[in-house]
């Protein structure tokens, strides 16, 4: 347990050099520049690794499936050997009551120093019997690890929100974590799943500034959920001039106009879809062809269809909808055209007020 993150490298055989570049790409992920790398460096080469305990309740292990397919350079070997992940029921080659004691194990050892990662969330309804583990419901097993933790992390949508499990009429009470633990700090970082290299760079900022990162009013982290996708998505000029894709694979749809009108979610949802992507960067939902449908905002199945629209966006201060905005910026170029010839005749009527008065004071 004392065994650093570069010492886990060089034992892996990676060079310096491949381990600098890690520290560099992941300060540029993290939004803190080049020069925090020396500082990531740092701390992965004198901090021990820290422990982990990874929880799973109702969920469908997309998560978990996001997070070893991260792209970052070295970051399936790299992040699973950075943290001590002592316990993960999808991962860990133990079983029944041999991994069931890692659990005491840790809390006991490690008190007030480990994190817990929780994917999926605790239903309440029957006393919790509608999620079983080791023959007690699941709610028990999270109140007991988190009750020493010094952190939690609420991966996806499941763990932030409630998801799918959580939809109306949520006959099992599928609850969000930070509505059942309310006496530790919570990172959210929703998604369904997240976003591989956003939960990569998390747990890196976790584990080399030792605090969590700064967060939104809703318990995410600014860095990855600080703009809508909306803000960032390349369709978005199609937006503003009121280009729209009006049907499935119409003229329109071809020409990569915005997809809002398809039902497009990205002008309410905050993500980094648009500016991270999926699969190494190289492409996101929209990219594809197709409008996002907002997994990683509160209640999403529950907001209605799809492929419903967005009715409510405003563009350029005007109370209008997006239906609306190719008209309102025609409007606001044409007040503009107006406004500006209005002022050239004022300026030419005062300037032939004045030569007119100027010829009347010479003839007197």
């Amino acid at each position: 347990m004392t065994e650093t993150f570069y010492d886990v490298l060089r034992r892996q055989g990676i060079t310096r050099r491949s381990f600098l570049k890690f520290c560099s790409l992941t300060a540029t992920s993290l939004g803190l520049g080049s020069a925090a790398a020396p500082q990531i460096a740092h701390a992965l080469e004198t901090k021990p690794r820290t422990p982990v305990l990874w929880l799973h309740g109702l969920e469908c292990t997309c998560c978990s499936e996001s997070f070893i397919r991260s792209a970052h350079p070295l970051t399936k070997d790299v992040v699973l050997s950075m943290l001590s992940l002592d316990y993960d029921d999808t991962l860990m080659a133990a079983a029944g009551h041999q991994a069931e004691a890692i659990l005491d194990e840790i809390r006991t050892k490690y008190k007030g120093n480990y994190i817990l990662a929780v994917e999926g969330n605790p239903p309440l309804n029957e006393d919790g019997m509608f999620a079983i583990q080791g023959g007690r419901p699941f709610i028990e097993k999270l109140r007991e690890t988190a009750a020493d933790c010094k952190a939690i992390i609420s991966w996806g949508s499941c763990a932030s929100w409630g998801c799918v499990q959580a939809a109306k009429p949520n006959p099992t009470r599928a609850t969000p974590v930070h509505k059942v633990i309310t006496d530790k700090p919570i990172i959210k970082v929703p998604g369904c799943p997240p976003i591989a290299e956003v939960m990569t760079a998390v747990v890196t900022y976790m584990l080399t500034f030792e605090k969590l990162p700064e967060l939104d009013r809703m318990g995410r982290p600014k860095m990855f959920y600080g703009q809508r996708i909306h803000d960032k998505c390349y369709r978005r000029p199609h937006f503003d001039a009121g280009q729209f894709a009006e049907a499935w694979d119409d003229e329109g749809s071809r020409k990569g106009y915005c997809l809002y009108k398809m039902g497009c979610k990205g002008p309410t949802t905050y993500n980094a879809c648009s500016t991270v992507r999926w699969n190494e960067g190289v492409s996101f939902p929209i990219q594809s062809g197709h409008g996002c449908i907002g997994c990683s905002e509160d209640g999403f199945w529950d907001k209605g269809s799809f492929y419903d629209r967005v009715t409510d966006i405003k563009q350029f201060g005007i109370e209008t909808n997006a239906d609306k905005v190719g008209a309102t910026a025609a409007g606001v170029v044409g007040a503009a055209v107006a406004a500006h010839a209005a002022v050239t005749a004022l300026a030419r009527a005062r300037s032939k007020s004045g030569i007119d008065i100027k010829q009347g004071q010479e003839e007197r």
